[in-house]
């Protein structure tokens, strides 16, 4: 694609010089440069793309995208732009042809809640026979083909380059994560939503954000961009799914357990077995557990409802959906009468969500919670962390999560720090996780119930410069010979 061709679908300021260049690809990357690529200069977190320009047109960018003027040796257009994240996503929409306007992309946000949803919707219509892609935490799909993820929300020209994928495969709808990051950096710049869902907030990535009010705001920012005509569909139950939805040109729509809304909800029952459930005046048996799904299934009927499909056809297709990997996953030891549950819950508020829903589904059991927090993330939440996982323990053993490069005593320290005297005497340190879980097995009792918390999904864990095979499923099932 000529240069001049590409700026003018994406909207931006055409070049005055050498706009008939071809176009061979773009990169945010200086790295993955290539001959006749467009370049874009993005200014990281830790990294100035503007730093490696340079880098990029050795490697043969003919083009590049940056936000002031730069000096470069070789003969190569430069277009200034004020905002290169905004720059990049809608350069990426344009390059691969509006993938986004030629399926239904529906766009899910909040602290949790958001890797079931996608996968419950993705999960919903493949049942219904339509064509769909997924785009998650835990992996990426393209129908039944399953692709791996490295980020909640891709980087802007990965995601478009997913979605032409998608759309060249046939499908018909796309269901993605959006993470505050991406939201904040503009990942999704130049997509078409048909539909944006808001699942919950509660205390996250504050190591990044540093206060929950941008916090707040950036997760907000998603709806204020959506187009007018597409669906706007918010938990009224959270304090803040009002204000999430003040300002969006979109239609609103709301959902609840607790009070009158567009989709409305109720618990009659919650067990190991499943959820029974009315939804939309309708009684329904699923095979999710525990109050955080009955929400995560409430706004998939929501979904399903608002994307033009029959109530009925919806819920006999939901009421068959598994639900996502590493998402209050049980694995069950017979012999011992042992159950391990596996979830990813890392902030606090999942945590409690999970080990409340724990205690209401069996009141006589005893609980021992293995957790630990992240190196080099949001430090706040370690010593709430370890509270409510001791206070809502029968025992528990804090371990590593993904230290990273920060001293894993330092983390552990941390989570022991705003614990009673009685609370601490509840607690073991193990670093080592699989010794973590292993002790934790030994100490399980008939009846007992193991909550391994933190990584889910996750099949590796972050130590220093390496990345060591970590399984927590696995681990498990090692453990007691399945």
């Amino acid at each position: 694609m000529e240069l001049n061709k590409l700026l003018n679908l994406a909207g931006l300021k055409m070049s005055d010089n050498r706009g008939n260049a071809e176009i061979s690809g773009i990169t945010i990357d200086s790295r993955a440069a290539i001959q006749g690529c467009l370049f874009v200069a993005i200014r990281g977190n830790e990294v100035d793309g503007h730093r490696f320009i340079q880098s990029a047109i050795n490697k043969g960018a003919v083009a590049v995208v940056c936000e002031n003027e730069v000096e470069i040796n070789g003969d190569v257009e430069l277009i200034i732009v004020p905002d290169s994240h905004e720059a990049a996503g809608k350069l990426a929409s344009a390059f691969y042809g509006f993938p986004s306007e030629k399926l239904q992309l529906v766009g899910v946000t909040g602290t949790n809640g958001k890797t079931t949803t996608v996968t419950l919707l993705y999960q919903l219509m493949m049942e219904m026979g339509k064509k769909s892609g997924l785009i998650s935490t835990v992996e990426n799909r393209i129908g039944d083909k399953v692709l791996a993820s490295t980020h909640t929300t891709p980087d802007p020209i990965s995601l478009n380059a997913l979605l032409k994928d998608m759309v060249d495969s046939g499908c018909q709808y796309a269901f993605m994560e959006v993470s505050s990051h991406a939201a904040h950096q503009k990942r999704i710049s130049g997509l078409k939503f048909a539909g944006a869902v808001f699942t919950n907030i509660s205390h996250d990535h504050l190591d990044y954000h540093k206060t929950f009010d941008e916090y707040i705001a950036a997760k907000k920012s998603f709806f204020d961009g959506l187009a007018k005509g597409s669906f706007a569909l918010s938990n009224i139950d959270d304090k803040r799914g009002e204000v999430m939805l003040q300002n969006t040109p979109a239609d609103k729509y709301y959902y609840s357990l607790r009070r009158s809304a567009d989709y409305k909800g109720k618990i009659f029952e919650n067990t190991l077995e499943g959820l029974a459930m009315e939804l939309d005046g309708v009684h329904v048996h699923l095979r999710l557990i525990g109050e955080f799904n009955a929400y995560n299934a409430l706004c998939v009927y929501a979904v399903g409802r608002l994307l033009g499909y029959d109530k009925e056809d919806v819920l006999t297709q939901l009421s068959a959906v598994p639900g996502a990997i590493g998402r209050f996953e049980t694995i069950r030891d017979i012999e011992r009468d042992v159950l391990f549950i596996v979830d990813y819950a890392h902030t606090p508020d999942a945590l409690e969500k999970v080990l409340k829903t724990i205690h209401d589904m069996k009141k006589d059991a005893g609980v021992i919670t293995v957790v630990g927090c992240g190196g080099h993330r949001d430090k706040e939440k370690r010593p709430v962390m370890g509270t409510l996982a001791a206070k809502l323990s029968s025992a528990a053993i804090f371990t590593d999560d993904n230290p990273r490069d920060e001293n894993p005593t330092d983390i552990t320290d941390a989570m022991m720090a705003g614990l009673t005297i009685d609370d601490k005497a509840k607690v073991l340190i193990i670093n080592d996780r699989v010794q973590a879980i292993r002790t934790a097995s030994k100490l399980a009792q008939r009846g007992d119930i193991i909550l391994v918390a933190g990584k889910g999904h996750e099949t590796y864990q972050l130590v220093k410069d390496k990345v060591l095979e970590m399984d927590d499923r696995k681990i498990i099932k090692d453990i007691i010979g399945k």
